[in-house]
């Protein structure tokens, strides 16, 4: 296996899906300094990062001491260890602390930044506003994720997803059920509610639609039951296995386990992947039989993904692949 099967296989797509599958947010001091240490003790533990630590500005600044806010997340950033991966989500772009914090904090840490979060969009030319302000810091590489928050940013999500600077989608759960002006009940808002209201339910299937259709990594809600792990890891092996979520927020350290758990294949499905993907390369990707069933590319770009999936959720790979993820 010489070459690198995400190149053969998945072509143009081959970094979609490359995200950890938790992001963490944080916004008191205190606890983005514990998050930070956290992503660290996890990446040892598990030989990869399996989270992303995103430090807020939007929850986490208080009403009149955003740029103070702005200013610490950016010494946080600066200070965090070399392979951490920092994130920040600043205000939405239409808040007056928006310009100052893309400034204070992409001018000063955006090469220590994986990505920028931007709540609140509405439309496409709310993104693109976001990658020019990124672009006027100094930072025309780094990519932004958005929040979908509306009814109306949701009917909109696949001109959002498919913007060019855009890497990720999340939905917006709360502010998506508030914005219905009492036609959800606050159930909808809960961990089983969200699974179950047609309108919530549609909305999670839009997005995260959306997001393969452009190539983009659909990122689900919290769940704000955080202290109950059982119902936290049931929803979040719901949105990875029947909603087509591949990455999930988390509100809580404790949340961090149960998502990588739930967001992880099986055993059984990580042997198979190794089988399939290891006879594949040893027949230069023809076709194979592997256990009376017939394998193609098709069937191997879904392996693939299912053992770069099992690598950023800490899993252990089987000899015959562990080289080519170990890399990847």
């Amino acid at each position: 296996m010489s070459a690198n099967p995400a190149s053969i296989l998945l072509g143009a797509q081959a970094g979609a899906f490359a995200l950890p599958v938790c992001d963490h947010y944080s916004g008191v001091e205190a606890r983005m300094r514990k998050s930070l240490q956290l992503q660290a003790e996890l990446q040892a533990e598990f030989g990869a990062c399996v989270v992303d630590i995103t430090l807020d500005c939007e929850d986490g600044a208080p009403v009149g001491g955003e740029a103070e806010h702005a200013v610490l997340v950016t010494e946080l950033a600066l200070s965090a260890a070399p392979e951490a991966r920092v994130a920040v989500r600043v205000h939405p772009v239409d808040h007056p602390a928006f310009e100052a914090d893309v400034a204070a904090i992409v001018g000063r840490a955006g090469h220590r930044l994986c990505h920028v979060m931007v709540p609140k969009v509405e439309t496409v030319a709310d993104v693109q506003r976001a990658a020019d302000a990124l672009d006027a810091a100094g930072a025309p590489g780094l990519m932004l994720h958005a929040l979908i928050e509306s009814p109306a940013a949701v009917h909109r999500a696949f001109d959002i997803a498919a913007h060019p600077r855009l890497q990720s989608l999340s939905f917006g759960l709360m502010d998506f059920v508030s914005a219905h002006g009492g036609a959800i009940p606050s159930d909808g808002m809960g961990v089983q509610g969200q699974f179950s209201h047609p309108l919530v339910l549609r909305a999670k299937l839009a997005i995260a639609s959306a997001c393969h259709a452009h190539g983009k990594v659909p990122s689900h809600c919290v769940v704000t039951e955080f202290r109950d792990t059982a119902a936290l890891q049931a929803a979040a092996r719901r949105a990875a296995r029947e909603l087509g979520y591949t990455r999930m927020w988390s509100i809580h350290p404790d949340q961090i386990r149960p998502i990588l758990a739930a967001f992880a294949p099986a055993d059984d499905e990580i042997d198979q992947a190794a089988t399939v993907i290891d006879r594949a390369a040893a027949a230069q990707w023809a076709p194979v039989q592997v256990d009376g069933r017939l394998h193609d590319r098709a069937s191997y770009r879904y392996y693939w993904q299912l053992l770069e999936r099992a690598h950023r959720t800490g899993r252990t790979l089987p000899d015959a692949v562990r080289p080519l993820l170990a890399t990847h």
